[in-house]
């Protein structure tokens, strides 16, 4: 497949449209073929499916070179006609369409995330290389080194740390501004951070921590502070442990923006009458929060938090910009990047995988709250 994209990358760029087009009515072809023949039962549209099982994995061969891509494709299918004969037979026809509709994004899927993730989880076995089984050889590399361990424990705080801190500022910001007066500019004033990347971001903030030796003009916010003060300037983002606590503002800064904004949404939802019962029977504010508001707004708070700890456990920007992982303040996606960079692959890969596997709590648990949420409505 690689030499087969290589030549088409040899191409003139005017020779390449024609390839482009064909791709596409290719793609709009088989979408027909699957709504509009294959579902069809006789003996003339049976024939045509069971050719149509034999000359596409062909074409892939004789195109691709691969006989591991043609018998992919021949499973594939065979596997989908045989399903959409054996839903058409118990009165679900309606599968076809439900495929033919969702095969174009289904293909996406599985050649951007399904087979990278195959193939991730292979290399995090194999050497820097790639050519040789080793085991879990770079997970103990990882689990024994300073460096992964350090790495490990730093993302660990990351994801503890920001969601908690990021919806407890974002949900009394929420709550404070409420149906005040200029609720909408104080609103804007903690969002604008949500429009800005990660790296401008890590930029401004660098600017903030910017130090320089004593005696000399301060260029940054908080050093220039300190010097006022009668203090001396402090390398902020060099001095570990607190280095990583100095990044983590950064994604903080970022991310209340977006619980304010979720969760002020949320609050609005709330029913009224519920609050003026609870007054009525003689609570306090903090008490109609905590009784009324909070149950409230339980899914919106499981939502924030589940998304601000995916992505704090990803975080790559900014540790790359402000540090790029010096002095003790790498994280998984950024010595994930490293070992790659490095030509340990295998090593890489093995961070993602462990990455992966980190996420996969959070995400099970958000899917199970959105399946209980269903079954209440």
């Amino acid at each position: 497949m690689s030499a087969f994209l290589a030549w088409i990358a040899t191409l003139p760029a005017l020779a390449q449209i024609p390839l482009v087009l064909l791709a596409f009515f290719v793609v709009i072809a088989l979408l027909i073929f699957f709504i509009e023949i294959a579902p069809r039962s006789g003996r003339k549209y049976t024939i045509i499916r069971a050719a149509a099982c034999v000359l596409i994995p062909t074409f892939i061969f004789l195109t691709l070179g691969s006989v591991y891509w043609a018998a992919g494709a021949a499973a594939v299918f065979g596997g989908l006609f045989f399903i959409l004969d054996y839903r058409s037979k118990q009165g679900a026809g309606y599968l076809f369409q439900l495929v033919g509709f969702m095969s174009p994004a289904i293909f996406l899927l599985a050649i951007g995330l399904i087979y990278p993730t195959i193939q991730t989880t292979i290399q995090a076995f194999m050497n820097s290389r790639g050519t040789r089984f080793v085991g879990l050889d770079n997970f103990i590399w990882i689990f024994t080194q300073d460096t992964g361990i350090r790495t490990v424990l730093n993302t660990v705080v990351w994801v503890l740390i920001v969601p908690t801190v990021s919806t407890i500022f974002g949900l009394a910001y929420a709550v404070f501004i409420d149906k005040s007066r200029g609720e909408k500019i104080f609103k804007v004033l903690v969002f604008m951070p949500m429009a800005i990347s990660f790296v401008g971001a890590s930029i401004i903030w660098r600017f903030v921590y910017a130090v320089r030796p004593a005696g000399q003009e301060q260029i940054g916010l908080l050093n220039q502070i300190v010097v006022w003060m009668g203090g001396q300037p402090v390398d902020w983002i060099s001095n570990s442990p607190w280095n990583t606590f100095f990044l983590i503002v950064v994604l903080i800064w970022i991310q209340t923006g977006f619980a304010m904004v979720i969760l002020s949404a949320a609050i609005k939802g709330v029913p009224a009458e519920q609050l003026e019962a609870a007054e009525l029977d003689g609570t306090n504010a903090w008490q109609r929060f905590i009784n009324v508001t909070v149950p409230g707004i339980r899914s919106s708070l499981v939502v924030v938090l589940t998304t601000i700890s995916i992505a704090s456990l990803k975080v790559f920007d900014i540790v790359r910009t402000m540090t790029a992982g010096a002095n003790e303040t790498s994280v998984i996606a950024n010595e994930m990047y490293s070992q790659w960079q490095g030509f340990e692959v295998g090593r890489s890969a093995a961070f993602a995988v462990v990455l992966f596997i980190m996420v996969l709590p959070i995400v099970v648990y958000n899917a199970r709250q959105i399946a209980k949420q269903r079954e209440i409505r």
